[in-house]
């Protein structure tokens, strides 16, 4: 599990500890919840019981908690056990629960909550399904024994029943959290593979006909070369143009693969604020394609996306962000493209007027482009915008329309 993923999933659900602070952290998650164990540590700290029933109080709570414990945190951590081995344990915790609760009193129902919870945790559906409203039913049944619990009996059924199928839907959520997981790691690999294929052949249908003529032109040119050196030279030098061309067409493809694209660093820059818990707000003018912008331009609007969404998951301490897409003229009737990514966040710097390495790097690329890159406070007074500008070409003309001459009337020459 890289760093990222375990930063956006603390709790690590449906994924199994891989270091031994991992471990820790899912058996804390687990203790906590032993705090609904007050009421049986209070009535054995009161004493008030007989040595036998204060023994079996202590052995049945250690054991207890020791193989609820050993249960849950088990199958949390991806160590399976028979399944015979799963029931047996859960069958073992019901059995205590009714022994300690039948014979100690009240405070000891509790213990039905933690059966219920590792029922839903370690059994199927089909199963859990019954088994939890089956304990609950026991539960209620043990506790009319007692008159001093019979007025509030609900408040141990309750949590018995829901805790159990609340955690049944945990299991569900976590059982699709590791389906996700999967999937994704799927779609990574095949698209590394389609890409590595799509490189493969374009790379074989440049170099493939380059490559076969010059191997052919250098066989013609090793057999005209003992008396007929001018056309071999004349061969060589076609192997020359050649090998030029394809290593031109090789730097091209290359360009072309380096080259940002708004759609791609759109997917990015949303998987980075979401990360970041900031909300993004997206023109869905920035999915759309753009007639007249050329690569180049394209490429510098993808940089510019990519370095002030940096900037704000990083720097700005934002809540939200919007990324706007606009075409505007301007007042020499040139028309451009203008990308807006405004924040809400702490704003420029005071006594600014300096931009940093990133932003210097941006307006010298958006300069090669015939851009231009404008920072400020944001419209609402609290935030910081970027707007970066790339021209667009202009629209092609329409052709003109020829009026038909019209027809001379009826006895005009």
């Amino acid at each position: 599990m890289s760093g990222a993923e375990t930063d956006d999933n603390p709790v690590m659900i449906g994924a199994p500890p891989r270091t031994r602070r991992q471990a820790l952290v899912k058996s804390v998650w687990i203790a906590i919840w032993f705090g609904y164990l007050a009421g049986p540590v209070g009535s054995l700290a009161e004493g008030g019981m007989s040595p036998a029933h204060e023994a079996l109080g202590w052995v049945g709570f250690c054991t207890f908690v020791a193989v609820y414990f050993a249960l849950v945190f088990r199958h949390m951590a991806h160590r399976p056990m028979p399944s015979v081995a799963l029931r047996a344990g859960v069958a073992f915790l019901a059995a205590l629960a009714v022994l300690l609760s039948w014979t100690l009193g009240p405070n000891w129902l509790v213990l039905f909550t933690f059966v219920s919870v590792a029922v839903a945790v370690t059994q199927p559906f089909r199963t859990s399904r019954w088994a939890i409203p089956a304990l609950t039913a026991t539960l209620v049944l043990i506790g009319t024994r007692y008159p001093d619990v019979r007025s509030y009996l609900f408040a141990y059924a309750l949590p018995c029943l829901l805790s159990g199928f609340a955690m049944v839907g945990v299991q569900h959520l976590i059982r699709t959290t590791q389906e996700l997981r999967a999937a994704r790691q799927e779609v990574a690999r095949l698209a590394a593979n389609e890409e590595r294929l799509r490189l493969a052949r374009d790379l074989h249908d440049l170099l493939g006909h380059s490559l076969s003529l010059i191997t052919l032109k250098s066989e013609l040119a090793g057999r005209m070369l003992p008396d007929r050196p001018d056309d071999a030279a004349h061969q060589v030098a076609d192997i020359e143009r050649v090998s030029r061309q394809a290593l031109v067409d090789v730097r091209e493809a290359v360009t072309g693969y380096r080259r940002p694209r708004i759609a791609v660093e759109l997917a990015g820059v949303r998987a980075a604020l979401r990360t970041a818990g900031i909300t993004a707000a997206v023109d869905p003018a920035l999915d759309d394609e753009h007639r007249g912008l050329a690569a180049d331009e394209e490429g510098a609007l993808a940089w510019a996306l990519r370095e002030a969404v940096t900037n704000v998951v990083r720097h700005s301490g934002a809540h939200r962000c919007e990324l706007l897409l606009t075409e505007e003229w301007e007042a020499d009737e040139r028309r451009y493209l203008c990308l807006a990514v405004i924040d809400d966040g702490i704003g420029p710097p005071r006594g600014g007027g300096h931009d940093g390495n990133g932003l210097t790097g941006l307006r010298e690329r958006l300069a090669l482009t015939d851009g231009r890159l404008e920072t400020g406070p944001a419209p609402r007074g609290r935030g910081f915008a970027l707007r970066a500008y790339v021209p667009l070409a202009a629209p092609a003309p329409s052709p003109p329309v020829t009026e038909a001459a019209p027809e001379p009337l009826p006895g005009q020459a």
